[in-house]
């Protein structure tokens, strides 16, 4: 369901590793976040966090991943979107 805008059978685990880490991260439950894991490694995903995830992911799903993966010194968000 989060990806009903892309076909699925074209998207590729390299080459689209951000929106698919990206939209499982924010939206997955415990399925999805399973196999999410089994695909890309906590290792990973934790580096994905600190990245990107401190300002792609929503607040409440950023602050569990924070927690899950024991991250300290993440940049802050703006608050404001300058564009």
């Amino acid at each position: 369901p989060f990806f009903q805008e892309y076909n699925l059978d074209d998207l590729d685990l390299t080459e689209d590793a951000f929106t698919i880490i990206e939209r499982t991260m924010a939206r997955g439950k415990r399925t999805e976040l399973h196999w999410l894991f089994s695909c890309y490694g906590e290792e990973r995903l934790a580096k994905w966090i600190q990245v990107a995830g401190w300002r792609s992911l929503p607040r409440r799903r950023l602050l569990f991943w924070v927690a899950y993966f024991d991250l300290h010194n993440l940049p802050e968000k703006s608050g404001i979107w300058p564009h």
